[in-house]
């Protein structure tokens, strides 16, 4: 039982370490930073919302499409770092394989940009 206890030290304290560091990260943070908010901090950022609104009110669905549609393009291209990488040994095949997955995603692309998911009117 000792040594089964003794091989997850070094996974305890690593535990340890990342919460002693989290909490002196969000004391600093409560300490060193400036709670005073001003008018234009509290306008809205990004999203078009007031900062402090109902929570449940309707929004445009336009908010959703753009997120999924990052998402999407974005794991799509993240197919393209391994491919790269491996491109030596996976030879013609894989390049001409990865030539079809990227005209996919182009074509894909493009009916979304012809539909006006894209546009921010």
């Amino acid at each position: 039982m000792q040594s089964v206890l003794g091989d997850y030290a070094p996974v305890l304290i690593f535990g340890c370490v990342a919460v002693v560091i989290a909490a002196a990260m969000l004391g600093m943070a409560l300490v060193c930073g400036h709670q005073k908010p001003y008018p234009e901090k509290l306008t809205a950022y990004e999203c078009g919302f007031g900062p402090f609104d109902d929570a449940r009110r309707r929004f445009d669905v336009r908010f959703y499409l753009v997120a999924i549609l990052f998402i999407i393009f974005d794991l799509e291209v993240a197919f393209l770092f391994p491919w790269a990488v491996s491109l030596g040994r996976i030879g013609l095949f894989g390049f001409l394989s990865m030539l079809g997955f990227l005209a996919v995603l182009g074509i894909g692309f493009l009916y979304e940009w012809r539909k006006g998911a894209l546009d921010w009117d």
